[in-house]
């Protein structure tokens, strides 16, 4: 990272406390898969002492899909809840309120096989859901609002790395000798109730955005005292005078709610492109390689091949950290089209291992290269970067609105991958990666033509680079001309 001078502990302990909201959405996401047997059993264990025979394979099928996917529903209506929370609490209370969520969500899952009802689990995860969705809105925020435009990006990947960290405990927590076995399922679960009571106890001590204090509370004071804190320093008459501009341009502007990102032609290329980055992360096919991992390791012969799935995980940590580390030299944009790409000719190369591992046995180990490669140029561009863009295409008075709409279609995109993903590929067998060749190449595409480089700018230079390509430049104080943020290239 550069400027290293300006992370500042009262940043570091501020992002820090937020990005727990954040692991907990990752380790939700994961930590179903490892015990689905177990729990399995004990829908069949319930089942029996209901009704004195064994469950029907049709209905538990339909239990355990409604158990995965109901995290994802709830994740749906957390996102699209987002703008309804900051604006009226503010982000730090937000954050506060959403655990009373992961303390309902904890309780219901950690009981439900002592109250012998599956029905509890299935509402816990939709709860927990529930709590995701908001974090996955609040947590990028937060970090992007507090944050000096140098290290904006570096510490917006802080999300993403809080996300494969939570998916890494996930995988390692539901190992069979840890607690993915009959008698400790329950505590797996229900571990998300240590995270948040740890945010709860810190967040006291965190301050409130001073972009949300100054601009959406007129608190120009207390944002300066803020801004003190957070970078160390006296002199912040420059973040201050770029909020001032921002509370005036708010004051000519109406409310911004959802349905006018869409109808205004000032906002609808940017809520566009926030939209395209989302899809371009969930259909990038990066829940399809884990779900085939397991099988692709066991066929290459690794004998504990959910340790070598572990392994995934841990290269999905490692890259993450290389993104933190170049996002603020390279930009957003480069790395983007660098991950898509990357994970297009790993893709490529999966496809053709799979297509042949019958007849060609070492194709097992360029199968096995080919998935870590592909997690690894995805959390080089794909996986952080779409989740702390949408918070830098927009200025204050539109960023919620738009961070629920870029939330509720990132979980939309991510509940249809993981319902349709299996019964695809039984149709399509090893060559169901070449959907994802062709989704990743037109994502590619877009984001060369339509994607701008955001490195180093403030949200106002940002927004007003949309205003004079979207033709209502006049209208706003903006003198900065759109091409700058492309670079050498003017065609956005």
């Amino acid at each position: 990272m550069e400027c290293s001078e300006e992370v500042t502990p009262h940043l570091m302990m501020a992002v820090g406390t937020a990005v727990i909201g954040s692991l907990q959405f990752g380790y939700n996401t994961g930590v179903i898969n490892a015990p689905q047997t177990i729990i399995e059993g004990f829908y069949n264990e319930t089942w029996i002492s209901r009704f004195s025979q064994p469950i029907p394979q049709s209905t538990l099928t339909a239990l355990w899909s409604l158990s995965v996917a109901i995290f994802s529903v709830g994740g749906m209506l957390g996102s699209f809840s987002v703008g309804l929370f900051v604006n009226r609490f503010g982000r730090k209370n937000s954050m506060l309120m959403a655990n009373v969520l992961a303390f309902i969500a904890a309780v219901f899952m950690g009981f439900s096989k002592l109250a012998t009802s599956f029905e509890m689990l299935i509402v816990g995860r939709f709860i927990v859901g529930l709590y995701s969705g908001l974090s996955t809105g609040f947590v990028p925020m937060y970090v992007e609002e507090i944050s000096p435009t140098s290290l904006r990006g570096a510490l917006g990947t802080l999300h993403q790395l809080g996300v494969v960290i939570g998916i890494l405990m996930a995988q390692i927590f539901g190992i069979e000798s840890v607690m993915g076995n009959a008698s400790l399922w329950p505590l797996l679960l229900s571990f998300t109730l240590l995270p948040a009571l740890l945010q709860c106890a810190l967040l006291p001590y965190c301050p409130e955005s001073p972009r949300y204090l100054l601009i959406n509370c007129n608190e120009e004071s207390k944002a300066c005292s803020v801004l003190i804190k957070l970078r160390g320093t006296d002199d912040v008459n420059e973040d201050i005078q770029e909020m001032r501009e921002e509370s005036h341009k708010m004051m000519r502007e109406k409310k911004v709610t959802i349905a006018e990102l869409f109808r205004s032609p000032l906002y609808r290329q940017p809520i566009m492109v926030a939209i395209m980055l989302q899809l371009s992360q969930q259909l990038s096919g990066i829940n399809a390689v884990f779900y085939y991992s397991t099988r692709i390791f066991e066929r290459a012969g690794v004998s504990q091949p959910v340790f070598a799935t572990i392994g995934a995980g841990v290269v999905n940590v490692a890259f993450t950290v290389v993104s933190l580390f170049i996002v603020e030299r390279m930009g957003r944009r480069p790395l983007h089209l660098t991950g898509l790409m990357g994970m297009a000719v790993s893709a490529v190369f999966l496809t053709v291992a799979m297509a042949l591992l019958d007849q060609l046995k070492w194709m097992s180990y360029v199968s096995v290269v080919a998935i870590f490669s592909f997690v690894a140029f995805f959390e080089i561009g794909p996986g952080p970067i779409p989740w702390f863009i949408v918070a830098e295409l927009f200025s204050q008075g539109p960023r919620p609105s738009a961070i629920a709409v870029a939330g509720f279609s990132n979980w939309s995109a991510n509940f249809l991958v993981g319902m349709c993903f299996p019964y695809v590929e039984q149709l399509c067998g090893p060559y169901v990666f070449v959907i994802f060749i062709v989704l990743l190449l037109g994502f590619f595409v877009f984001t060369y033509f339509k994607v701008p480089e955001t490195k180093g700018r403030s949200f106002d230079e940002i927004a007003a680079g949309f205003r004079h390509s979207s033709g209502q430049g006049d209208k706003y104080s903006a003198a900065e001309e759109f091409n700058t943020l492309r670079g050498d290239d003017p065609d956005l």
